[in-house]
C-alpha cells in the first residue's frame, strides 16, 4: 500500500515531483520549484541582469525570458514598472545600470501613452551619464521610431543640465555603442538658452575652431579648452598633469600616450571619483603611485568612507570585482601584472562591508546555507567575469555573518558540510575557500534536514541559491515545516535568489518564507527585518 501514499503526500514529496495542491512548475534541472511572479522576476532582472546567462540558460535565452516578464508587467501596470526602475537605479541598488536602462527603453517603447510619458520623464533619473544615454539610444532605436516625444526627452536631458555638467559629460563620455553626443544633439535639436550653451553645442557637433593659449573666457567651457589643449602635439606629461589639476580633466581626456606616466595619475587621483578609483587600482599600482605611503593612505581613506561610498552609488559587486581582480595581480584580459599592496587589499575588504550600509544585529539564531552545487558554478553575477553565483553567495552571506553573533554557516549540494569561515577572515580568502569546494547535485532541503538531525536551533534559515533543486526526497518548504513541528520554533526561510530566473524554493502561500534578490544593497536589512518579524 506504500506506493499509494507515496503518490499523494503533501508533507513529504520527492523534489522530482510537484507538491500536491500547489502551483509548482518544472525547473531547469528536472525538479519542481515554485514560480515567482512577474514582479519578482522584474526585480531580479533589474538587480542581477542576465549578462553571462546561467548554468542552464544562455545569455540570449535568459534575456528573452526576462524581457517577456517585463512586458507582462508593463501590460499589467506600466507606471508601477517605471517607479520600480527609478527606485532601483537612482538608489544604486544594482551592480550595473544596464538592465534598468533596457527596461526603461521597453517602457518608453511598448507601454501605453501614460507609461511612455512616465518613462521619458524618468530618463534623466535613470540615464545619469552620457554612457547611460547612449545605451538607452541603442536599446530604444531597435524598439521604436524617433518620434517627437523621444526627441524632446533627449533634448531635455541636455537643456536641463547646467552648462558645466554637459561640458563634463561631453569630455568624459564622448561616444559608446556607436552613438555620440553629436548624434544626440542632431536628433533632438535642443535650443541653447545662453551663449555658453550655444558654443558648447557647436563644439560637440562641429568641433573647436581654434585653440588659443589662454583658457576660454566662459568658465563653464574651460574644461573643453583644457581637453583640446592636452591633445595638441608635443604636450608633455607635466603640462597635462597641470591641466588635470586646474580644470578637473577626467582620465578620458588624457591622451593615451601619456596614460603610463605616474605624474599624470597622481594628478588624476587628487579628485578621482570612487567608481573610477576602483577601476584603476591596478594601473595606479603598476605605474608606481602606490610606492608612496601618502597615496596609499589617501586611497584607503577614500575606499572606506561609508558616506562617500553611498553618495557615489558604489555597489558592493563593484568592490568585490575590484578586490577579486586586484589580489590576483593580473587582469582577466590583457597582459598587465602588478604586485598588490596589502593596505589596499584590506581597504577593499572593509569597503565591501561598508557599501551595504549599516545593518543592525537582530540577536536571532541563524543558519546561512550556501548552495555550492554544479548549477551555481555557471554564469556570472552582474556580468562580472569569474564572479559565479556560487562565489558571490559567499560574499553575500558574510554581510549577515559580520552583523550577527549567533551564526552557523554551511555549504550544501546533495550533502552538507559546516564551513569554518569567519567575517574576520579577509573576503578573498573566503571566496577562495568556496571556490575550492567540490560540485554536485542540488538538494535545497539539506539545511533544514541537517538542523533537525543535529538539534540545531535556528530562528532563520537563509539559503543562497538559484532554486534549481531536484535531488532530495523532500521539498525544502516541507522540510522547513517539519523542522518547525519538531522544534516548536517558528523558523523562517529567506531565499536569496542569485540568478534572474523564474524559480524559488519559498512557498508563496507561507508567510514565514521570503524571496529576496542577491546583491540588492537593500537585501541585508530586509533579511534582518523579516527575521525579526
Amino acid at each position: 500500500m506504500s506506493y499509494l501514499g507515496a503518490a499523494f503526500n503533501e508533507k513529504r514529496t520527492p523534489q522530482s515531483q510537484p507538491i500536491p495542491n500547489t502551483n509548482q512548475v518544472p525547473n531547469s534541472a528536472g525538479g519542481f520549484s515554485f514560480p515567482v511572479d512577474d514582479w519578482i522576476r522584474l526585480h531580479r532582472f533589474l538587480i542581477l541582469g542576465s549578462e553571462g546567462g546561467s548554468y542552464y540558460a544562455a545569455e540570449r535565452t535568459l534575456t528573452a525570458e526576462n524581457t517577456e516578464a517585463v512586458q507582462r508587467c508593463l501590460a499589467a501596470d506600466g507606471e508601477r514598472v517605471v517607479r520600480e526602475i527609478v527606485a532601483v537605479s537612482s538608489a544604486g541598488r544594482a551592480p550595473k545600470n544596464d538592465p534598468a536602462i533596457f527596461a526603461l527603453a521597453l517602457a518608453a517603447s511598448l507601454g501605453n501613452d501614460a507609461t511612455r510619458r512616465d518613462a521619458l520623464g524618468a530618463l534623466p533619473l535613470v540615464c545619469r551619464t552620457g554612457t547611460h544615454l547612449f545605451h538607452f539610444a541603442q536599446f530604444v532605436d531597435g524598439m521604436r521610431g524617433w518620434g517627437r516625444g523621444l526627441r524632446a526627452a533627449i533634448g531635455r536631458w541636455y537643456s536641463e543640465k547646467p552648462v558645466k555638467e554637459v561640458a563634463y559629460q561631453a569630455v568624459k563620455y564622448g561616444q559608446r555603442d556607436g552613438w555620440s553626443h553629436r548624434d544626440m544633439l542632431r536628433l533632438a535639436h535642443p535650443k541653447p538658452d545662453s551663449d555658453a550653451r550655444r558654443i558648447l553645442y557647436h563644439w560637440i557637433t562641429q568641433g573647436w575652431e581654434r585653440i588659443g593659449d589662454a583658457p576660454h573666457d566662459q568658465k563653464d567651457l574651460q574644461i573643453v579648452w583644457a581637453m583640446e589643449k592636452a591633445k595638441l602635439p608635443g604636450t608633455t606629461a607635466k603640462t597635462v598633469a597641470e591641466l588635470v589639476r586646474t580644470y578637473e580633466l577626467p582620465r578620458e581626456a588624457v591622451p593615451s600616450g601619456l596614460l603610463g606616466e605616474r605624474i599624470v595619475w597622481e594628478s588624476l587621483l587628487e579628485r578621482m571619483p570612487l567608481t573610477a578609483l576602483l577601476r584603476n587600482l591596478a594601473t595606479l599600482t603598476r605605474v608606481g603611485v602606490m610606492e608612496s605611503r601618502t597615496w596609499q593612505n589617501h586611497i584607503a581613506v577614500q575606499l572606506t568612507d561609508a558616506k562617500r561610498l553611498k553618495a557615489a552609488r558604489v555597489h558592493p559587486i563593484a568592490v568585490l570585482a575590484a578586490l577579486k581582480t586586484y589580489v590576483q595581480g593580473h587582469g582577466e584580459r590583457g597582459k598587465h601584472t602588478w604586485n598588490p599592496v596589502a593596505k589596499i587589499v584590506d581597504a577593499l575588504d572593509a569597503a565591501f562591508y561598508a557599501s551595504f550600509g549599516n545593518v543592525e544585529s537582530t540577536s536571532k539564531r541563524w543558519v546561512l546555507a550556501l548552495d555550492v552545487s554544479g548549477s551555481m558554478g555557471g554564469g556570472t553575477v552582474g556580468g562580472i567575469i569569474g564572479l559565479s553565483p556560487r562565489v558571490a553567495s559567499a560574499a553575500m552571506a558574510m554581510i549577515t555573518a559580520a552583523t550577527e553573533t549567533n551564526v552557523e554557516t554551511v555549504a550544501f549540494q546533495t550533502s552538507l558540510q559546516r564551513l569554518s569561515i569567519s567575517p574576520r577572515q579577509r573576503l578573498d580568502d573566503i571566496v577562495k575557500t568556496i571556490s575550492d569546494l567540490p560540485f554536485g547535485g542540488t538538494d535545497c532541503a539539506q539545511p533544514m534536514l541537517w538542523a533537525m538531525g543535529n538539534n540545531v536551533e535556528a530562528d532563520a534559515f537563509v539559503v543562497y541559491t538559484d532554486s534549481e533543486t531536484w535531488h532530495g526526497k523532500i521539498h525544502p518548504a516541507q522540510a522547513l515545516r517539519q523542522y518547525r513541528e519538531k522544534t516548536g520554533i517558528a523558523a523562517r526561510l529567506i531565499v536569496v535568489g542569485m540568478v534572474a530566473n523564474q524559480f524559488t524554493i519559498a512557498d508563496p502561500d507561507d508567510a514565514g518564507m521570503l524571496d529576496v534578490v542577491g546583491f540588492d544593497t537593500a537585501t541585508p536589512q530586509v533579511i534582518a527585518d523579516f527575521a525579526k518579524g
